[in-house]
């Protein structure tokens, strides 16, 4: 008698969550790269598909695709413009090269907080400065992380010049490129390799911001820290044109009321806090954090963050974007206006 109750509990069970799942007329899967349980994914975009779900009064369900399950970190963005998921969220920077013009807020200077640079980065695509980029699918909302410092295994950062031949996982070229003129040697990787990269000695260290650190369970490792806002690192949540195409009327609305500036900045204000917490993990781990105060008027880091700048702005213009140093421009004047987005 026990064995058929219990058999029939489980029944119910299931039948229970077939049913909540069939509620749903559309189902949305989103692949991203950071870990199910990170700040990222349950603060920022499981609220954003909550919050799809909760004003399509049901009609639309979004499937979290977490730690790069559905596609590799790399490959989201590409999943997402080829229908393999319906909706990526994924850093510019992962893709190299295909999206220059976005990765030019990821310069030192343009933002100094995640809110600062996610308003930004939305204001330049809906501007319109950004639109080439994004042609093959439909782009929700872009945000950043906030200002991204050096962070070591065994070095005391200082200057640039205590850099030299370390082994620095990089997150972008862009990034990368500004690190190997202060004599680092810059690897790429994509963010979930990290942890098991420096266990296993193959960098020194990475340059990250805090949230990646408490994120990533990357302040387990580390010992040093330097403060010296030399990049942000870019995202973009994005829909597969198609998709969206297929969807009704009233289930577009839904997304279209979630997209833009509202969620940019709602992002923003997530990594934020993030960083704060990270930090705060540092702080209490009891390890060495070195503040470099406006590098780009710091003797010692003014030099080489400025000749990274003008490098990549003319290396764009080689390419035959010759509107580079026009985005340059438009991005720092979003700054000014978006200074009161910061916290």
């Amino acid at each position: 008698m026990k064995t058929k109750l219990t058999q029939c509990v489980l029944a119910a069970a299931i039948a229970g969550l077939s049913m909540s799942a069939a509620q749903a007329s559309t189902t949305l899967r989103m692949a991203h790269f950071w870990p199910g349980a990170s700040g990222v994914n349950e603060d920022i975009l499981q609220v954003w598909a909550d919050t799809i779900a909760e004003e399509s009064g049901g009609d639309l369900a979004v499937q979290m695709f977490p730690s790069g399950t559905l596609a590799k970190p790399d490959s989201i963005y590409e999943a997402a413009a080829n229908g393999i998921a319906d909706i990526g969220a994924t850093a510019q920077g992962y893709t190299a090269g295909r999206f220059p013009l976005s990765q030019i807020v990821e310069l030192p200077g343009v933002a100094s907080s995640a809110t600062q640079g996610a308003c930004v980065l939305q204001t330049l695509y809906d501007d319109g400065h950004l639109d080439s980029e994004y042609e093959d699918t439909r782009p929700l909302f872009m945000f950043t992380t906030g200002p991204g410092g050096i962070h070591t295994i065994g070095t005391d950062v200082q200057t640039p010049a205590d850099l030299e031949g370390l082994r620095i996982r990089r997150p972008t070229a862009v990034a990368g490129q500004m690190l190997e003129n202060m004599g680092a040697s810059p690897v790429g990787m994509p963010a979930p390799d990290i942890y098991t990269a420096m266990q296993r000695g193959v960098i020194d260290g990475l340059s990250f911001p805090w949230e990646g650190l408490k994120g990533f369970r990357i302040n387990e490792l580390v010992s040093y820290h330097t403060e010296v806002p030399f990049y942000t690192l870019v995202f973009v949540a994005t829909m597969n044109q198609r998709t969206y195409e297929r969807l009704s009327p009233e289930q577009q609305a839904v997304i279209d009321n979630n997209s833009g500036m509202k969620w940019a900045e709602k992002a923003g204000a997530v990594f934020d806090r993030l960083d704060v917490e990270g930090k705060q993990e540092a702080v209490d781990a009891g390890h060495t954090i070195r503040e470099i105060e406006n590098p780009l008027e710091n003797p010692d880091w003014q030099g080489p963050l400025e000749a990274g700048i003008e490098i990549y702005l003319s290396e764009l213009e080689g390419r035959g974007l010759s509107q580079a140093r026009e985005v340059y421009e438009a991005a720092l004047a979003a700054s000014a206006s978006c200074a009161g987005s910061q916290e």
